[in-house]
């Protein structure tokens, strides 16, 4: 039995998708939403058939969630499968892992209570994590679970990678330091272009840009994570749709003090209305700042876009020197997968690093793509790899219940 459901749980949502490792093949997905509220409504897409969104229907709780994807998921007409028997296990996505896991790992009660010790790193995500694990409990006694975190990829940084210049307290009392995110997606899209490379694994150096609403680069030698952009939480690094990324510290205490803001509304201000959407005053989505920009002559667009991307690609020469070298580029994500011109933007000169970019080829490509960028004989090479977080998570899941 091979069939791995995979729940990524927010605190009123539940995303799902059903997948048999042994093809890698989604049998079904969808996500159920309001969870929790009035109106609650599942929308389920299995392979092969039309979306159906269902009518709302009742969802008081995350199990109550978990029971209404079991009924579809095994209903004689639309289902995929016969019976919640045909589920091998459950892949959990959990955000935060702090310093507790290395790895992805099986969840008994130990795991649940190292979960909530992350807590206070992941006050926003952990939580609704463990209400989707709950709700898995109650609905499916007794079939493994597995946690997936997002920071275990950066668990291998070295400490002058991760530590803050801050005293000891901050890191020995209150785990202040760089943990890094979308961990999965970066070793997801890392482990594939290694097969692509023609050295061997451990000898390869690669940067990785997961570029979306939220955005972070991340480098890896031989798989394993030298460095990455986001840092405690994921407000560090790159500017982002509605976040500042990385700015001089000072910046919030001045703000705060001249604005009359509190912690909570100061949090607001940068998580929710900075980035591409507060620079740029017209969205956090780039296809509006391309089109303000290029139809209207929007300035402030055209500087967020230039912002974003000179960060990417100061980034990817950093990394390079960390790495003291470089084999391979790969984009990822939304805008990274979807968006020819910021490629093009921030891959389009590399050439002192030795990329010879594909400029008709990155134009040529039908969006979300699998396809290289580099041009034969090109030093270093560049691959747009959509990303699959959702197999990444199968995958974990499926190795540790035989383990």
């Amino acid at each position: 039995m091979t069939n791995i459901l995979v729940i990524n749980a927010g605190s009123s949502s539940l995303k799902y998708q059903l997948i048999d490792v042994a093809t890698e093949q989604v049998l079904a997905k969808g996500v159920c939403e309001r969870i929790g509220l009035p109106g609650s409504c599942l929308t389920y897409k299995a392979e092969g058939r039309e979306k159906l969104s269902e009518d709302p229907r009742p969802m008081p709780d995350h199990a109550a969630a978990i029971s209404v994807v079991l009924t579809v998921l095994t209903d004689p007409e639309r289902g995929v499968i016969s019976d919640m028997g045909s589920i091998a296990a459950v892949g959990h996505r959990v955000v935060h892992g702090g310093e507790l896991f290395t790895t992805s790992a099986l969840i008994d009660e130990a795991c649940i209570e190292d979960i909530k010790a992350c807590i206070p790193l992941g006050p926003l995500h952990n939580p609704a994590n463990l209400m989707g694990i709950e709700g898995c409990t109650r609905a499916m006694p007794g079939v493994p679970q597995v946690a997936v975190f997002d920071t275990t990829f950066g668990q291998s940084m070295e400490p002058s990678v991760y530590m803050y210049a801050l005293p000891w307290q901050a890191y020995e009392k209150y785990g202040v330091r760089r943990y890094g995110f979308h961990g999965t997606s970066h070793r997801y899209v890392i482990s594939e272009c290694i097969k692509k490379l023609d050295k061997p694994a451990e000898q390869t150096r690669i940067v990785s840009c997961h570029l979306g609403n939220g955005s972070s680069v991340a480098c890896a030698k031989g798989g394993v994570c030298v460095d990455t952009s986001m840092g405690l939480t994921p407000l560090e690094g790159l500017p982002m749709g509605t976040r500042c990324g990385s700015i001089d510290p000072a910046i919030v205490l001045i703000l705060m003090e001249r604005l009359g803001l509190s912690p909570a509304e100061m949090d607001a201000y940068l998580n929710k209305k900075s980035g591409m959407l507060g620079l740029s005053g017209v969205s956090s989505d780039y296809r509006d700042l391309w089109a303000a920009w290029l139809n209207e002559g929007n300035e402030r667009a055209k500087l967020a876009l230039d912002m974003f991307c000179l960060r990417v690609k100061k980034l990817i020469g950093s990394y390079a020197a960390e790495m003291n070298g470089l084999d391979a580029i790969v984009v990822t994500a939304g805008v990274g997968e979807n968006d020819r011109r910021i490629r093009r933007m921030i891959l389009g000169d590399l050439s002192y690093l030795g990329l010879d970019f594909d400029f008709d080829g990155n134009e040529a490509i039908p969006m979300g793509d699998e396809f290289e960028m580099s041009l034969p004989g090109s030093r270093v090479r560049a691959f747009v790899i959509p990303t699959n977080e959702e197999l990444a998570i199968a995958r974990d899941t499926y190795a540790l219940i035989r383990a």
